[in-house]
């Protein structure tokens, strides 16, 4: 696992990005494969997201994302459509972990949304959570990912992580 990403921002939201904005796998029906749950990945609020996310870059967000109910099919989705990780100012702590756990990178990062636009060009530091804009020349500081996590995440994930342990 890289711990120095650099992409660009494709897609961009404000606060309280639920679960269930990310993923309805009940109402549309869709299996709990993870490119099944790609194709129908925001739907709601933004139905080009799979096809943009496609080239595989970062998401910033504000306050709560991926707040309500413990859905694993919500990381596993945006993994699916290509998100390399997502830099919020605030994160669910169930969807936190539950995104660390299957290696999909994600940073809080307050003033995340003031200070980077869709399209800023980030370099995204893991271990450090510093997230330089080389678009604008800014550098934001943001909370890195913990050790033990970083540790888990080079393994594979939580399951990988497990057996190697066991």
């Amino acid at each position: 696992m890289d711990l120095l990403l650099r992409n660009h921002v494709l897609s961009k939201f404000g606060d309280d990005i639920s679960t269930d904005n990310i993923i309805q796998e009940n109402k549309y029906g869709a299996s709990f494969k993870p490119e099944d749950l790609a194709r129908i990945c925001m739907r709601d609020i933004d139905p080009e997201f799979p096809q943009r996310m496609a080239p595989g870059g970062f998401i910033v967000a504000g306050k709560n994302f991926g707040c309500g109910s413990s859905r694993e099919g919500a990381p596993i989705s945006l993994k699916a459509t290509g998100v390399r990780a997502i830099v919020a100012e605030e994160f669910a702590r169930i969807f936190y972990r539950n995104a660390l756990n299957i290696c999909l990178p994600v940073i809080e990062c307050p003033g995340a949304v003031a200070g980077i636009d869709l399209g800023d060009e980030l370099e995204i530091d893991l271990a450090s959570g510093t997230i330089r804009n080389n678009t604008k020349g800014s550098v934001l500081q943001g909370i890195p990912i913990p050790g033990f996590l970083l540790e888990m995440m080079r393994a594979g994930g939580l399951i990988a992580f497990l057996k190697q342990q066991l």
